[in-house]
Order: structure tokens, then sequence, then C-alpha cells
């Protein structure tokens, strides 16, 4: 009949891998590479929607790459405001002036600004949850605290940020550290497990 079916097209494994919403501008997203290849970041945006969505579900803005930004295999990129804090600028691939004061949703997508894919979402595009988001059982999460992916997630949450979120430190994919804690910046997968040091178990 003259139609022609195009084959969907395949994203590299990327996903955010930390999120900070800190004092003062000490705000940024991590994106990790979990593929095995380099990634150019010029196919992929990281578009928001701020706590006043117009069209819940659609995102308000629009935010692209450099056209030479990559990110090699195993490694994160992290995008930061301009202003934060002088320990974590050596870290800064790129800089993004409306960084989420906790309500506003970013998400990771693949493709043009017409045709995209959702691969993660920090936050979602619908309407204002107040004041953050809840994550891991912890009160607006999204607000003052530092956002660590487990190192058991292996992919993004494809737009499913309430299941990415969870109710409790079991089934969230995050872990929640307090204000300005940067102690997982520039790396990623991390491992949380409690160590049991022998001798050092006595509370006396």
């Amino acid at each position: 009949d003259g139609s022609c079916e195009y084959p969907a097209v395949e994203y590299d494994n990327l996903f955010f891998s930390e999120y900070a919403e800190g004092s003062s501008n000490n705000k940024y997203l991590e994106i990790y590479n979990a593929s095995d290849i380099m990634v150019d970041l010029s196919s992929y945006a990281f578009p928001s929607a701020s706590n006043e969505v117009t069209v819940p579900g659609q995102y308000e803005y629009w935010n692209t790459f450099a056209d030479t930004a990559s990110v090699a295999p195993g490694d994160v990129y992290v995008i930061c405001h301009p202003s934060v804090d002088a320990l974590i600028l050596p870290e800064c691939d790129a800089y993004h002036q409306y960084l989420s004061n906790g309500d506003d949703g970013y998400c990771l997508v693949g493709g043009s600004e017409g045709s995209y894919e959702v691969l993660d979402c920090i936050g979602d595009w619908n309407e204002d949850p107040g004041t953050g988001w809840d994550v891991a059982g912890v009160t607006n999460g999204t607000v003052n605290h530092t956002l660590v992916r487990k190192s058991s997630v292996t992919t993004g949450n494809d737009g499913l940020w309430e299941f990415s979120a969870g109710e409790s430190e079991e089934d969230s994919e995050w872990v929640v550290l307090g204000e300005d804690d940067w102690t997982y910046l520039g790396s990623h997968p991390h491992d949380f497990t409690p160590v049991d040091v022998e001798g050092c178990m006595d509370p006396v």
C-alpha cells in the first residue's frame, strides 16, 4: 500500500544517578552512562516543567546539551547551577541557571523537541506537588536533600517517577542524604551496605 514502517530508535542506557537541591544555589543533576560506548549527548535533552505546569503531563522548557557534549561509558555528566559551591565546581560539565527548587520536574529524554522518548525523571510534569516530592518515605525529599541512585538500579524509570521515588527506604530507587551532602558526586554506582567492623560494635 506504499506505507513504510521505521524501526524504533534505541537510545543508550542513560539515567539520573544523583540530584541535589541544597542551600543557596547548590543544585545539580548527575547523569550516568550505563552503556558500554561513548554517548553523544546532542541527541538527548533534559526538558523540565515548573511548579505551575501550564499543561499537566507536558514539559514547559526544552533544555539541551551542548553540541560537543558527551559522556564516556561508566562515567557521569554533571549539570550544575552556575553559582554552586567551590567544592562542586570541579565536577561540573555544564551549567543550567534554572535547576529545581524541589518542585520542578526534570526528565532525561532521547530525540527531538517534537519527537522524543522519556528515559528517566526526577519529579514529573504533572500538577504542582507543593513544596516538593516525597522520596523513600522522606517528606519533601526533593528539597534540601541530595538523592543518590541505588546501585541495584540499572536503567531509568521511563517517566514513572512515583515508582522510582517509592514509599520507604526499601522500595525506593534512591538513597536520601542530608542537605549539602556531596559525598558521592562525580562517580557512580556506590555501595551503601553497612560494614560491621569487628571490635567497634560495643557501644561502651
